[in-house]
């Protein structure tokens, strides 16, 4: 039978449950502007009755409070950091389009490609052609032109400065996650510490940890999972200890309970850099324990992913090839005392055949050396040689021999078991980020050089042979490239590769011819019976001498370190674009005649240069002509760009949306809590009247019952 005091012990107790769910009350108003505090409630439940043995059974005990708990919905979280990401990624990609459209855009109040190129094509070639042979009218062209030339070197200078911004936000980005990943640890080992007691919840701490993976998920993609920790000596015991794992980019731990794996920025060198355009001092992103991490995963998402594929979107196009064959060169290498000595390097030929590699014009792969990965496994290399030929059945095969670098960079030789895997420099990065504009300027440039060169260089000016308009400036020391015929790798064609076959078989037949002839007549016969002996011979001399050609002829271009001989239209960009010092001085150099013959006003050159413009024939850019090269370009950042901010806009309205719906879960709504308020305080008046009602009772029954 329970005591005369039982029931003041089971009002205490709703004293004690209503004045819990008061204090938690006040505190769910106090944060109702705290960004990602969630609602808390007490939990309650009837405390074990006490049996009493009387025939109404058992007695109620009162109340009991078991907890006070966030109200929070997983689900929506992990909804939530998944759109993030999305978020993160598509919000940078807005921002930095819009920049890149406002380069390329000719909206009249900068002078855009359009103009510049208007004003060269039309404005300066009408006024040269009234005049062909006027001084003054060349010079004015070659004013135009340059104009031109500045618009490249300026738009690359643009692109170039982004790319630094952009590099440099990867180490901000990086910087920003280390920083997360710290604090998470640290609420880890707080938030364990305070619930291994198994009766109390770190409702605040963990509140701060979810914020905190809020930010995390909107630089990079996050995936959560927190598991119990058991007792192995009494596996049903709760132990109140949770084990919290934080991955990211496609499942790489960054955090695992109370320790977290730092990243850090390591600049590339020149011996790394993968695209021609890149500036120096890229970041690559390592762990703190020396392994990569790999920024091209194609899980990655977030803000990290966005400027990553900003930085280095190529449209997918790095080098790929097959590995045909390996062997060795001898390089000479300079001795501080300015000799020098040779050196024998590895070297490995890659057969090709995407067609932004078979055309040069196209290419971007750097010219200063980088690293090249042959069936998984990477090696330093200093320069590589275009090369194409035609096989017997007349099909262009084209390759890239490489050298590869000393051992002081390549710890291990290479191998012939290299051959026949595949060989990549670079990722492809499927996003049309700056490698990709500025290898399409390159592209232009380079193209639309050699074709308007060529015309100038086929004609004359009164009778001086015309000279090139457009050169490269050289980036390490002073003076241009001059671009050699024999390097023109947009002119080897199967009827070269004829041509150079036939000459080499004559050359061996007239060999063999003489050799067989000498030795005739030094076996007794005249000049003329052996001559006469030799022409019945020819057709077997002729057979035997294609025989012992080999067909390997082809064209080569050399590009790297310490390729001083090898000037060629490859060196040319956007950023070195420019005229020729030697037109610069002397307009009048500039051809206006096909034939020397013509008079000095004979125009008929201008013509082929006019026609560039729009003629296809003449010149190609991606289907186009020259002069729609801004409509292509400008097509693709308006299409990236629009795509951005639509994909921004519509994970941002499904960021609004699950996050509305958490807070109707987990926020605190005013109304609703002066409603609890005034619902606990009544509660806690009824316990408060319930003791003193027991307390009159108490009275009578010590006071007024006493003998």
């Amino acid at each position: 039978m329970p005591s005369q005091f039982f029931g003041l012990n089971i009002a205490y107790t709703g004293l004690l449950a209503s004045n819990a769910a008061l204090n938690t009350t006040s505190n769910n108003i106090a944060n109702v502007q705290t960004e990602g505090y969630s609602r808390q409630q007490v939990t309650q439940q009837a405390a074990n009755a006490i049996r009493v043995f009387q025939t109404y059974g058992c007695a109620g005990a009162g109340v009991e409070t078991l907890a006070i708990e966030r109200i929070r919905d997983e689900f929506y979280d992990f909804r939530y950091w998944n759109n993030n990401a999305k978020v993160g990624e598509y919000g940078q990609k807005q921002y930095y389009m819009k920049q890149i459209e406002a380069y390329f855009d000719d909206n009249g109040k900068n002078a855009g490609f359009k103009t510049v190129f208007d004003q060269l094509m039309i404005t300066g070639l009408q006024e040269w052609m009234k005049n062909p042979d006027d001084a003054s009218f060349k010079k004015q062209f070659v004013g135009y032109a340059e104009s031109l030339t500045e618009y490249f070197n300026g738009l690359a200078g643009n692109l170039e400065k982004l790319q630094k911004d952009l590099n440099e936000e990867i180490k901000v980005t990086v910087d920003d996650i280390n920083s997360i990943a710290s604090e998470i640890a640290t609420l880890n080992k707080q938030i364990n510490t305070i619930e291994y007691t198994g009766s109390m919840k770190a409702n605040e701490l963990r509140d701060r940890r979810e914020l905190l993976l809020d930010r995390l998920s909107e630089y990079v993609d996050v995936e959560v999972k927190e598991t119990a920790v058991a007792d192995t000596n009494n596996m049903d015991r709760n132990t109140g200890g949770h084990r919290f794992i934080v991955k990211i980019a496609g499942g790489q731990v960054l955090v695992d309970d109370d320790k977290y794996n730092g990243l850090e920025c390591v600049s590339r060198t020149t011996n790394q850099k993968v695209n021609q355009t890149d500036i120096d001092g890229l970041y690559d992103v390592y762990w703190v324990n020396g392994s990569k991490f790999n920024l091209k995963n194609a899980a990655m998402g977030g803000a990290l992913k966005g400027i990553v594929d900003l930085r280095d979107g190529n449209n997918g196009e790095n080098f790929s090839g097959v590995v045909t064959k390996t062997g060795t060169t001898d390089v000479e290498k300079q001795n501080p005392d300015g000799t020098t000595t040779k050196v024998t390097h590895d070297t490995v030929t890659v057969e090709v055949g995407k067609h932004y590699l078979t055309d040069l014009n196209k290419c971007n792969l750097s010219d200063t050396g980088g690293v090249i990965n042959l069936g998984n496994k990477e090696f330093y290399y200093d320069s590589w040689t275009y090369k194409v030929s035609y096989d017997d059945k007349g099909e262009a095969v084209y390759s890239y021999e490489f050298v590869l670098s000393d051992s002081e960079l390549n710890k291990s030789p290479l191998t012939s078991d290299r051959e026949g895997m595949p060989a990549t420099v670079g990722s492809g990065v499927d996003y049309q980020g700056i490698p990709y504009y500025m290898a399409q300027m390159n592209e232009w440039v380079r193209t639309f050089s050699q074709k308007f060169n060529d015309i100038l260089g086929s004609g004359y000016s009164g009778d001086i042979p015309g000279i090139d308009l457009f050169a490269g400036d050289k980036m390490t020391t002073e003076g241009q490239y001059v671009f050699d015929e024999v390097y023109r790798y947009d002119r080897f064609s199967k009827e070269m590769y004829d041509k150079q076959l036939e000459a080499a078989i004559e050359e061996q037949f007239q060999a063999d011819r003489a050799a067989a002839k000498q030795a005739l007549m030094d076996g007794g016969m005249t000049e003329t019976a052996a001559e006469a002996a030799i022409l019945l011979q020819e057709p077997t001399l002729q057979q035997a001498a294609r025989d012992k050609v080999t067909p390997n002829f082809s064209l080569s271009v050399t590009v790297g370190k310490n390729v001083t001989d090898n000037d060629n239209y490859y060196l040319m960009t956007a950023k070195n674009f420019n005229i020729s010092s030697t037109v610069e001085k002397d307009p009048s150099r500039l051809a206006n005649k096909k034939k020397e013959e013509d008079g000095v006003s004979q125009n008929d050159l201008l013509q082929d240069i006019k026609d560039l413009a729009t003629d296809k024939n003449s010149m190609s850019f991606r289907g186009s002509s020259a002069s729609e090269f801004l409509q292509c370009i400008l097509g693709d950042v308006a299409l990236n760009t629009e795509r951005a901010e639509t994909f921004y806009a519509s994970f941002k309205d499904i960021a609004n949306t699950i996050d509305l719906q958490r807070l109707s879960i987990s926020g605190v709504d005013e109304d609703e809590e002066a409603v609890n308020l005034v619902r606990y305080q009544n509660g806690y008046n009824l316990a408060s009247k319930m003791i003193q009602t027991l307390t009159e009772i108490y009275d009578k029954l010590i006071l007024d019952t006493g003998v």
